[in-house]
């Protein structure tokens, strides 16, 4: 019996042009009507999923790769890098890309050396920071964008930390060692008293792989690229075809 259901955001839940279709908003309901808990799992800082957060209303939000889980207003989940480590990170990107752009998590802050955060469709809350001056406090995920993923992956493994890679991008994540979406879905589980095979989680991308294989059942959308559709327990439709509100239809209101 599925007790939760665990989706990402971005190619799962919404379609393709940012949105998220009545059909799904109301599937979604009705499996939070029969009892199920709504726990979204987005690489997205907390700002940048903050109107889909506003909009599913879910019981729980795990934001930032995993590395925080927020209940409302309260964190309940956060792991992070000191601020030693995260004051190194930052230099050694910036000695590799002097230009590049670099994003750090504080729990719900976000700093950014962008001139175009008023811009950004995600990240327009940011807090403009030059990192001209050592950060006090250690943050849950870095982000910045590199030529290539060999360098972002020496610069991790000379810091020991987890690297987080994305579908389509030059952006890479740099993580605590151990962070990531199945260690806050071990947490949260742990703390709603659900077993991992009472889960469904739902994903599209490389950064899902692990959170689908540890739940119950791992549904990958049909747009998923190549590795998450092996591994998939289950495979429904793409995310501009509601795949997700179609398996739950399916499968736990039908």
């Amino acid at each position: 019996m599925i007790k939760m259901i665990l989706t990402d955001l971005d190619h799962t839940l919404l379609k393709t042009d940012g949105t998220i279709s009545e059909r799904t908003l109301e599937t979604l309901k009705k499996c939070r009507e029969k009892g199920c808990i709504l726990v979204i799992a987005t690489a997205r800082y907390w700002i940048g999923a903050e109107r889909y957060i506003e909009l599913l209303t879910p019981d729980y939000e795990i934001t930032t790769d995993g590395t925080l889980i927020h209940s409302g207003d309260e964190c309940i989940y956060s792991c992070c890098f000191t601020a030693e480590e995260t004051n190194g990170i930052v230099r050694a990107l910036l000695e590799a890309a002097p230009d590049t752009e670099i994003t750090v998590a504080q729990g719900k802050t976000v700093y950014w050396n962008s001139r175009h955060i008023a811009e950004s469709e995600k990240l327009h809350k940011a807090v403009y920071c030059e990192y001209d001056k050592p950060l006090k406090e250690g943050g849950n995920k870095i982000v910045t964008e590199l030529a290539s993923e060999d360098m972002a992956r020496s610069i991790a493994e000379s810091f020991g930390c987890k690297l987080q890679c994305y579908r389509g991008e030059n952006w890479y994540g740099f993580l605590p060692k151990g962070a990531g979406k199945t260690a806050a879905i071990r947490t949260l589980a742990e703390k709603c008293g659900i077993a991992l095979h009472e889960i469904a989680a739902f994903g599209d991308d490389r950064n899902d792989m692990e959170m689908l294989e540890m739940c119950g059942t791992g549904v990958a959308v049909s747009n998923a690229v190549g590795e998450v559709l092996d591994i998939a327990d289950e495979v429904t439709g793409s995310n501009d075809e509601d795949g997700v509100a179609v398996w739950l239809e399916g499968e736990l209101l039908g």
